[in-house]
């Protein structure tokens, strides 16, 4: 198999240095503003509209994104976003409205939220729900927050000083509880990939505050002894927390709150298909069983009769954990998509993920190492230990990867899995791209231990030095000549 793919490769300047070759004068006539409305410097460049036109089109056919093409990236659901939800949010009663205006003025606004919280609550099982949180990892600290808000006003704050969790945790979690307060206990999985039970009970005790669990965890592992897990950490006064970044493969099947989970976040731009390339924006509401919800952030969406209100009047919350009430605009593309395809179409959207996750991992197995069960649910997880035979690993076949118009899969994560490959399809493709990612994989396999170690060779940018780019940076365009 020969790649036909071939990433476009321009030598792009920068804006400002298009403007130098321009020739176009500035005109502002004099007299038009105040002068002291006037800015002396003004550093946005003087180019015509095709030239702006065609320098971000050529920055985009240099990119790589799950509209140009498939992304299997483990664990982060990245799914197609259908773009009625980007027309909706377009939309003047959207984006024209501005946070501080009057609740009357808003009423639409707030019902659409209001609606989405019970939307959220039906789906995981959950009492009350919160859309402040900003992104999933926020939600998690949230979560830590109302963990302790609780223990608190029990009076147990001050021995519940531990939260655990499982080897297979995604690295969030033990960040989202250190910076909550609590010390990280960390247990490992058994044999077959899943919560390790004696484990568990050998290390909850009274300081225990919380077990963080991702069900199907990181592996894509369902883990069906969660009621035996809830017992044992309820048992011990503690909390159970469902971290939901991988909702996705259970939506519309199973619910965190039938398997007793107490506290869920939602990855709004994972599960329900909002964008989150490029670091955001992203949304992580937190959802609670009933004796959890005077803890909640403050505002809640509330309604009255036909009128609905943002509630500041919770005297046992957390507070205020982000401005205003959440990342609206992806709350919108969220509740546009759950109308859009239903309660059936939630349901069905989960069953083609698993669907597509166990085809690929029928299709895989026996030419790269399974470790763990073979039934996965959304993800699986692989070993690219083969390659060692080549001089090879992991990193070499993701950069591969590319050559061949494929995203690399998430890897070296989970660490418990050596030269870990993990790989996420969603229901977004069919099978015709599912086997050509497939094939890609295979020849891989085949192909000569130089070009993999040196690939790419068919992308906008070859490999680059890791050390150097971690040494030095450049994360801005005045970084460029201290680069050099």
């Amino acid at each position: 198999m020969s790649s036909r793919y071939r990433q476009a490769r321009y030598d792009e300047p920068l804006l400002v240095d298009i403007e130098k070759g321009s020739g176009l004068e500035e005109e502002v006539p004099d007299g038009l503003l105040p002068e002291s409305l006037v800015r002396t410097e003004l550093r946005i460049p003087k180019l015509t509209e095709v030239e702006v036109v065609r320098h971000y089109t050529h920055l985009s056919q240099m990119n790589y994104g799950v509209d140009s093409g498939f992304y299997p990236l483990g664990s982060c659901t990245m799914k197609f976003n259908p773009k009625i939800c980007d027309e909706v949010v377009g939309w003047p009663e959207v984006a024209e409205l501005h946070p501080y205006q009057d609740e009357s003025t808003v009423q639409g606004a707030l019902g659409l939220m209001f609606e989405l919280q019970r939307y959220l609550c039906e789906i995981a099982g959950m009492d009350a729900v919160s859309l402040q949180p900003a992104a999933g990892a926020h939600g998690e600290f949230t979560g830590m927050l109302i963990v302790r808000a609780f223990h608190e006003a029990n009076g147990e704050l001050g021995k519940r000083t531990q939260v655990i969790v499982p080897d297979t945790a995604h690295g969030t979690n033990p960040a989202s509880a250190v910076m909550a307060g609590f010390e990280v206990v960390e247990i490992p999985s058994s044999k077959d990939g899943t919560v390790d039970l004696d484990a568990l009970r050998a290390a909850v005790s009274g300081k225990t505050a919380a077990f963080m669990l991702t069900n199907p965890n990181t592996l894509g592992i369902f883990e069906d002894r969660i009621l035996d897990i809830a017992k044992t950490v309820h048992d011990a006064g503690a909390l159970l927390y469902y971290d939901g970044a991988n909702l996705n493969a259970i939506m519309g099947r199973a619910r965190p709150g039938d398997m007793n989970f107490d506290i869920v976040h939602f990855n709004l731009h994972k599960t329900f298909a909002t964008p989150h390339g490029g670091g955001g924006p992203g949304s992580g509401p937190v959802g609670v069983k009933k004796f959890l919800e005077p803890f909640l952030p403050v505002p809640t969406v509330e309604c009255d009769g036909d009128e609905y209100y943002l509630d500041y009047d919770r005297p046992r919350s957390i507070g205020k954990i982000k401005g205003f009430y959440g990342n609206f605009g992806v709350l919108v593309r969220a509740y546009v998509y759950i109308r859009l395809l239903g309660a059936t179409g939630l349901k069905n959207a989960s069953d083609m993920a698993v669907l597509n996750s166990n085809y690929l991992r029928a299709r895989l197995e026996g030419h790269y190492t399974l470790p763990h069960r073979r039934l996965r649910k959304h993800e699986f997880v692989l070993s690219g230990d083969v390659l060692k035979k080549k001089g090879c690993k992991t990193l070499d076949l993701a950069k591969r990867l590319l050559d061949y118009g494929f995203h690399a899969p998430t890897i070296y994560f989970p660490h418990l899995v050596d030269e870990a490959i993990m790989i996420e399809p969603t229901e977004s493709e069919n099978k015709a791209t599912l086997d050509a990612f497939v094939e890609a994989m295979l020849q891989i396999l085949k192909d000569k231990p130089e070009d993999i170690k040196n690939a790419p060779h068919n992308a906008a940018v070859r490999r680059v030095d890791d050390v150097q780019a971690a040494r030095v940076p450049v994360l801005t365009w005045k970084d460029l000549n201290a680069a050099k």
